[in-house]
């Protein structure tokens, strides 16, 4: 993988076990005249930039004198700066091969490259002969000793995350998305169907897009609109549900320092609306870029180079609240940043895993790519490398993941590369990948008059009654919210003057493979409304309420405060199997253990709340079916009076 918007070249060099001469024989002053000006040629080529006539000039050489070392180590580091670590490690091999001493000075280059080819327990070996110089110098011994951390780095992460079958195997989509022009910075929108990403062409960067029809990737066209001008936009991140577009705009006349934060909406027409810079809150005199959306569109992550960090670039997060308002950016921390740079975050659809880069983790070398979680106190983890051959000795830039949590997408150089860029996809291991994240859609709107409804959607982790997400519909009730699997969550719907929506998805043993859709009538507030608290849990037969029902009570309590008039029936309803005595005699023990919780809160009056249980008298589904009697075992939340 390639960092997306530059080239890095590195010289390099490959390992070798010395089993010939141990004097030296070669002298570069007798090498023939003809081969050792074909040499200085091929200098002056590969200072250029021009490889291609530098190999040709040192073939030329190596054919007049095949002895001629100094020809082969040139070949061995232009190959290295070409990222053709085999034939820069065969070059060196030769150059070895005749004259181990001669070629020794270069052991440092010699095992990088060795390291480009993965080999790094072989550029472990070769470093520490290196290292064994006396005469090393303290720049030798320094850069040396650099190397030597990441080889020990890397060979630990190989005995800790064995490959087994994994096999890395990018795929290049094709001719609908990629061109001669350099592709980078991909992203999608949550089912996957809608690649954003930046092409730079002859005059500038702008956005383009391409579709996923029938398995087929639609031509990438630019996007419609104003989003697209005569400066340069690039980084951008679209909103999982296709509706916001956070881009970088950099040298515009009205920005804040040399690149700001941009936004830009989708209209009822389908086009983007012309960007708007975030505002002086977001961006600074110095440099903002790098933008990711959180899943609810409520967080927004972005690498920048403000004071206040930990080194030159860091990752902060601005946090946008009910008002629509972004706060002040928060810096992620020590865990996160370090005194080097940290950038390219994307948040994953579970809205608790991070990607980014950083130079300044352990790692191989150069800018490597991590991922860290988020932690139920808000705080985060230890970033965890993506390892080999995902991060490399050279420069890794962005990257993100779809849904599944099994594709990534990134922009490499690769052998069918059209361009000087193009985007490819990769499976990950299986050891770094985030949880297989589901979402559910749909429309909020009034139980009475069918309008729809904005309101907010919650998502909490029943077990650990984190809020994972929160997310505020559009205008006419239209919502999109994710479901990681492997948990089991509470979802609510919540609007003033209405009886919040509850609703369970318990996904963390049941493995399904759908997208939910559920169209949602809130109740209004008036005597005889009632909604089903679907988030209430006890074991069989018992009537003591399971932790896991205290994230719903505790919405519950938040109506109550709500609306201070407010007065309630919970009423506890079972299934026919048993008793008939039994079940009312479970179903009223049930419906009181909800009312003691509430009354524990200390802010809810007695008189406000009664308890009754009707046992299986009231049925709502059929008891011939386990899906009907589980619907039947229930407790409802019924207004008294407001």
């Amino acid at each position: 993988m390639k960092n997306c918007r530059k080239a890095i070249f590195i010289f390099l060099i490959f390992n070798f076990l010395f089993s010939t001469s141990y004097c030296q024989w070669y002298d570069p002053d007798k090498v023939n005249k003809k081969a050792a000006a074909l040499n200085e040629t091929a200098y002056g080529y590969a200072t250029d930039g021009n490889y291609k006539s530098a190999i040709a000039n040192l073939n030329a050489a190596i054919a007049i004198e095949p002895k001629f070392v100094d020809a082969w180590l040139s070949k061995a580091g232009i190959y290295a700066n070409m990222r053709r670590y085999d034939s820069s490690v065969f070059c060196f091999q030769q150059s070895m091969e005749l004259d181990s001493v001669y070629a020794s000075v270069f052991l440092l280059p010699y095992s990088i490259s060795l390291a480009g080819l993965g080999q790094f327990q072989r550029a472990l070996d070769v470093i520490n002969v290196f290292l064994e110089n006396k005469t090393l110098n303290p720049h030798s011994i320094k850069a040396g000793n650099y190397r030597k951390r990441t080889y020990e780095f890397a060979v630990a992460y190989e005995k800790e995350h064995p490959a087994g079958n994994y096999v890395f195997a990018p795929k290049n989509p094709g001719d609908s998305i990629n061109s001669i022009y350099p592709e980078y910075y991909p992203s999608l929108t949550i089912d996957g169907k809608q690649l954003v990403f930046t092409r730079r062409g002859d005059r500038d960067e702008d956005f383009f897009e391409s579709r996923l029809e029938n398995g087929v990737w639609s031509k990438a066209a630019p996007l419609e609109g104003k989003v697209n001008t005569a400066f340069n936009e690039g980084a951008q991140n679209i909103s999982l549900d296709g509706q916001w577009l956070i881009f970088t705009g950099c040298n515009y006349p009205e920005g804040y320092g040399s690149c700001d934060l941009y936004i830009s909406y989708k209209m009822k027409n389908g086009n983007w609306s012309q960007g708007e810079n975030m505002g002086g809150i977001i961006n600074t005199d110095f440099w903002e870029s790098a933008p990711s959306l959180s899943p609810d569109k409520r967080s927004l992550y972005f690498s920048s180079s403000q004071p206040g960090g930990y080194g030159g670039k860091d990752i902060w997060v601005s946090h946008r609240s009910d008002r629509g308002i972004w706060g002040r950016p928060v810096n992620l921390g020590p865990a996160v940043n370090t005194a080097a740079d940290e950038s390219c975050p994307f948040m994953y659809a579970d809205n608790q895993t991070l990607f980014f880069n950083s130079n300044g983790h352990d790692g191989y070398g150069g800018t490597d790519l991590y991922f860290t979680k988020k932690q139920t106190d808000g705080n985060w983890g230890k970033p965890v490398n993506l390892g080999y051959p995902v991060n490399t000795i050279d420069e890794e830039g962005s990257l993100i993941v779809t849904a599944d949590g099994a594709t990534a997408w990134y922009a490499s150089e690769g052998v069918d590369c059209r361009g000087a860029l193009d985007l490819y996809t990769f499976q990950l291991r299986d050891d770094i990948r985030p949880p297989r994240t589901l979402w559910v859609k749909g429309k909020v709107y009034d139980a009475k008059t069918q309008n729809g409804l904005p309101s907010t959607v919650e998502l909490t982790d029943l077990n650990s009654r984190q809020l994972l997400s929160r997310v505020q519909t559009d205008e006419e009730g239209n919502y999109l919210t994710t479901l990681p699997v492997g948990s089991n969550y509470a979802f609510n719907v919540n609007r003033k003057g209405y009886l919040f929506f509850s609703e369970n998805y318990a996904l963390a043993v049941n493995s399904v493979d759908t997208v939910f859709t559920a169209d949602i009538p809130l109740q209004p507030i008036a005597p005889g409304a009632a909604i089903v608290l679907k988030n209430i849990f006890f074991d069989t037969k018992e009537a003591v309420l399971k932790p896991e029902s205290m994230a719903e009570l505790d919405k519950v309590v938040q109506l109550m405060t709500d609306n201070p008039n407010l007065k309630i029936l919970i009423s506890g309803h079972t299934d026919n199997i048993g008793r008939p005595q039994d079940n009312l005699t479970l179903s009223n023990a049930r419906a009181a253990a909800v009312i003691k919780y509430l009354f524990s809160s200390g802010v809810i009056a007695k008189e406000r709340v009664e308890a009754k249980g009707f046992g299986a008298s009231k049925p709502v589904a059929d008891n011939t079916t386990e899906a009907g009697r589980a619907k039947n075992r229930r407790t409802e939340l019924s207004v008294v009076s407001n």
